[in-house]
């Protein structure tokens, strides 16, 4: 079976990784346990892409970034540890990609970091395409090769679920098992010592969120007043309409299998299997 094969939305906080959470690692043991569920499920559909959508990429003003680098890489430091991780890109599913969001009229722009390609066309890996690749990318020789894209937050959302559907249409047309990471952190405005403060609107989002996975309603979140999300503060809207544009050519039915608040955001995993 090739095309989409599977589907997740996974947070990115850095002390999901226990070698780096140092005197938070018990505080995020739960998300730490789903997101190795998660990697275990992306692992067993042994996807030979692996599309991230980031919300902490490289953002360009009113265009979804797709990155053709050749290579990624990144590493994370904190509490004296760092981890590292390296990945070989799917240039030809970004430039296809890119070519059928432009015929769309999508606003898409292609973004290339260093060399345009050879050993120097390193892409770095943001901590919101890093945290869930760190768990779902095997560092092996035939390990998937990935695709990263930063959707923006200021492009009308029918265009990121549109996206979606080409993103789909694609893995379809590919002859390849593709997977996707929705790398999302849910409401950032839940303590009132934390950099955003406190609102009730941010428990109020992710409780909706948690409903739209469990009831396959994603769309519901799209018709969301934005005096809400605004207040909530949560970064996971954008990858949710584009991942509900997959879902409306892919049939998959979500599952949340963890969510909590250790700090100031909501971190939510959910697995999204394919309908058979």
């Amino acid at each position: 079976m090739t095309g989409m094969v599977y589907a997740c939305v996974a947070p990115h906080g850095y002390d999901i990784i226990d070698e780096i959470a140092g005197p938070m690692r018990e505080k995020f043991r739960v998300t730490r346990q789903a997101m190795e569920k998660l990697g275990q499920l992306m692992k067993q559909q042994s996807p030979d892409i692996i599309v991230v959508l980031t919300p902490h990429g490289t953002r360009i003003e009113g265009f979804t970034s797709i990155a053709t680098n050749e290579f990624a890489k990144g590493s994370l430091t904190q509490h004296g540890e760092t981890v590292s991780l390296s990945a070989k890109c799917d240039r030809d599913f970004a430039f296809a990609l890119l070519k059928r969001a432009k015929e769309q009229e999508l606003h898409v722009i292609r973004y290339v970091y260093g060399s345009e390609s050879g050993s120097f066309s390193v892409l770095p890996l943001d901590w919101g395409a890093f945290i869930p690749l760190w768990y779902m990318l095997d560092q092996k020789e035939n390990s998937p090769q990935i695709v990263v894209i930063s959707p923006t937050r200021d492009q009308p959302i029918e265009e990121l679920v549109e996206l979606g559907r080409q993103i789909a249409l694609l893995a379809t047309d590919s002859g390849k098992r593709v997977a996707l990471i929705a790398s999302a952190d849910q409401g950032h405005a839940h303590d009132e010592n934390g950099p955003y403060g406190y609102h009730p609107a941010s428990a109020k989002y992710d409780e909706l969120v948690r409903q739209a996975i469990n009831e396959n309603q994603l769309a519901s979140l799209l018709e969301l007043p934005m005096s809400l999300v605004d207040a909530a503060k949560p970064d996971s809207l954008w990858q949710l309409a584009v991942l509900h544009g997959v879902m409306q050519k892919i049939p998959l039915k979500g599952e949340v299998l963890s969510y909590e608040v250790p700090t100031y955001f909501g971190m939510l995993c959910a697995s999204f299997q394919k309908v058979e």
